[in-house]
């Protein structure tokens, strides 16, 4: 009899169902295959390790034998954890999304012996509540309709395998004007909720590609209310609940409309996206809070982030002690008895009470005292935070799961890259390239990178978001650096890219590579989810490649990427973003070109104030022997004034007036 077979996994969330009494495989062809020849239906659980109901689905009804039963009874039962299996869980998520449904994780997915979805939910709980059955009805309901009803449920399949192959039909009427960036920015700004920033409603997600956007528009408009609106956001975020005050980093959302109560669980990514929106808005307003968070929650990654390797871990539970916040929550009493007669002012600014502020207890914010408070009163609730730190050190810790995923390291990488050079600090430009130097030396098999590392094991092939933000790294580093094998690696990515991820009747890449398995379709989008789409990513990519290098074919692809989601944008123009903000790159083809001078110093200190205010639609390129730009790019005739260095910033086929001071570099970086 098969039993539960997730003990050779490498994925913490497999393992973390190796000892339930279901019959679990991973996905595998050995368990699309068993499917076939049983002909039962195949049920598809999709979830991650730090997830919290994942959790309290895998408690009440995983661990609990009358429920394993009837799924080891009828079912082939398949476990994914959608971090290591992206793929997967893209596709069936869209499926969730075709049948109506809202979707999330645990998705819990029915499919046919062939692998096709025909019904499918999220949690569902081990009793009747919340208005929904129990899972046992749920499942013995599945059963009886695939035994008994297979024209329903093979109705149901065709429908929805058509719906997950359709894409937006191209409308060669439909052209995206120049302005169009602009245009949106004017609509999301109307979405912005102007009391605690982020977008109206709950919950607040940090949205921090939409941010993005306008972050933009404000820099070209130069129209207050766009920076009004990501700085009050930024503010909220990093004041609020969302934000871990004592060991920082930020969770994934907060539940409520204000900030306060987050989810908990801190994903790698969303860390890096934000503090790389931060280190954007501290140019240019050089504000301190963001410094502090930006400074704070780097030393968080390297804390708790950093594997053995030097690559940087996926995730933090939401749960410790199987209760979802432990870790992080407070009684007043608690805090009063650790700091004593600093307790008023602490709790004052913390918003810490006897009734608490969450079901009881105490998450710490600063809501209710947005900015910092004079220099003796921050240094004395720093003492303070660092008191609890160490009492809350003692405490059982949620579990990590230490997976090194391409695509999200990619983004740290690139964010730690920005962070060094804007703030000087060498140490976090070493960490960025210990870890990226990790994944190209060991995730790279047979000429392929890889998507998933732990413990010394590869596994799975990547996808177009793994190319794509290791490019983006690979970039970052080299405009960090001036190590021109940043740039060769990143040419040697964007071939392989393009290789086995282009779309070469339409345009645009693939999610999945051509030698991907057992899926049932290549799903391509410019779709943002929570990180970039692949394809926004990859046509910013493309455009600084292109001006580093003056290789047309990188432009023309951007030009393909754009025309082959052109309908998709205006269908779903809020979620493409990050093709936005490639389409304004195009635009523009903004570069700063310096040509060093005779004195090395001089060149040096040149060279740091560029990349200290370099704003991200730029590229910066060190006009050296045998690294000019291409005989195209508008500065590749320009010389020092005098023997001294000079920059140039030039903008598509024209480069301003060459500039030699720094007060001169500083303000016509800061003013794009």
């Amino acid at each position: 009899m098969i039993k539960n077979l997730l003990a050779k996994e490498i994925s913490p969330y497999l393992l973390q169902h190796k000892d339930n009494p279901v019959h679990w495989r991973a996905w595998n062809n050995e368990a699309l295959q068993a499917a076939r020849i049983e002909n039962k239906p195949i049920l598809v659980s999709i979830g991650y390790a730090a997830c919290h109901w994942c959790h309290v689905m895998a408690h009440e009804s995983f661990e609990d034998p009358e429920t394993a039963k009837v799924m080891n009874e009828f079912f082939i039962n398949i476990k994914v954890d959608r971090e290591e299996r992206p793929d997967i869980d893209k596709i069936y998520m869209n499926a969730i999304h075709l049948m109506g449904q809202q979707g999330g994780w645990p998705l819990t997915m029915f499919l046919t012996p062939d692998g096709y979805p025909f019904w499918g939910g999220t949690y569902f709980p081990k009793k009747p509540a919340y208005g929904q059955p129990s899972f046992i009805q749920v499942l013995t309901q599945i059963a009886q309709i695939h035994r008994t009803q297979p024209d329903k449920v093979k109705l149901n399949s065709d429908v929805i395998k058509l719906a997950l192959g359709k894409r937006i039909e191209k409308d060669d009427t439909q052209n995206l004007s120049p302005g169009i960036a602009d245009q949106v920015a004017h609509q999301l700004l109307q979405q912005i909720d102007l009391s605690h920033g982020g977008l109206k409603g709950a919950p607040k997600f940090p949205q921090t590609i939409i941010l993005d956007l306008l972050w933009r528009a404000g820099c070209r408009l130069e129209l207050p209310e766009f920076h009004d609106a990501v700085i009050l956001s930024l503010t909220h975020m990093c004041q609020g609940g969302i934000y871990d005050h004592l060991g920082g980093g930020f969770s994934r959302y907060s539940v409520d409309d204000r900030w306060l109560v987050p989810n908990f669980e801190k994903m790698l990514y969303d860390n890096a996206l934000i503090m790389d929106l931060l280190i954007r808005a501290y140019q240019v307003t050089a504000e301190p809070l963001f410094r502090q968070r930006i400074k704070q929650t780097i030393q968080w990654v390297k804390q708790e982030m950093i594997t053995g390797e030097g690559a940087f871990a996926a995730s933090l539970d939401a749960d410790s002690e199987g209760i979802e916040g432990r870790f992080y929550v407070w009684t007043a009493q608690e805090i009063h008895n650790l700091l004593d007669k600093d307790f008023d002012d602490f709790a004052q600014i913390y918003d810490v009470s006897t009734p608490g502020n969450w079901e009881g207890l105490n998450i710490l914010n600063r809501l209710n005292s947005l900015h910092l408070e004079n220099h003796t009163l921050e240094e004395r609730l720093n003492k303070n935070r660092n008191t609890l730190l160490e009492h809350r050190n003692t405490r059982i810790r949620p579990g990590l799961d230490d997976k090194i995923l391409s695509d999200w390291n990619g983004l740290m990488i690139s964010t730690l890259s920005q962070a060094a050079v804007t703030f000087k600090n060498p140490e976090w430009l070493d960490w960025a390239q210990n870890a990226y130097h990790y994944i190209i030396d060991n995730m790279i098999i047979e000429g392929q990178l890889c998507h998933a590392a732990r413990s010394g094991k590869i596994q799975q092939f990547a996808t177009s978001e793994d190319y794509a933000n290791l490019i983006r790294a690979s970039l970052c580093l080299y405009q960090a650096t001036d190590n021109r094998v940043y740039l060769k690696t990143a040419l040697e990515l964007n071939a392989v890219l393009y290789k086995h991820y282009w779309d070469n009747d339409e345009g645009g890449y693939y999610f999945t590579s051509d030698s991907a398995e057992n899926l049932i379709i290549r799903s391509r989008s410019a779709t943002d989810d929570a990180t970039p789409n692949a394809n926004g990513i990859m046509a910013q990519n493309l455009i600084k490649l292109y001006l580093f290098t003056g290789n047309q074919d990188n432009l023309d692809r951007v030009d393909h990427i754009i025309s082959a989601f052109t309908a998709e944008i205006f269908q779903n123009i809020f979620n493409c973003a990050s093709l936005l903000v490639a389409f304004d790159m195009r635009i523009q083809l903004l570069s700063v070109v310096l040509v060093p001078g005779q004195d090395k110093t001089d060149t040096h200190n040149m060279t740091e104030t560029v990349r200290e205010y370099l704003p991200a639609s730029a590229t910066f390129m060190i006009a050296r022997p045998g690294t000019s730009p291409g005989q195209y790019h508008p500065a590749s005739d320009k010389c020092t004034i005098n023997s001294q260095p000079v920059v140039y910033i030039c903008r598509n086929t024209t480069c301003g007036v060459p500039l030699t001071a720094k007060g001169d570099i500083i303000a016509a970086l800061t003013a794009l």
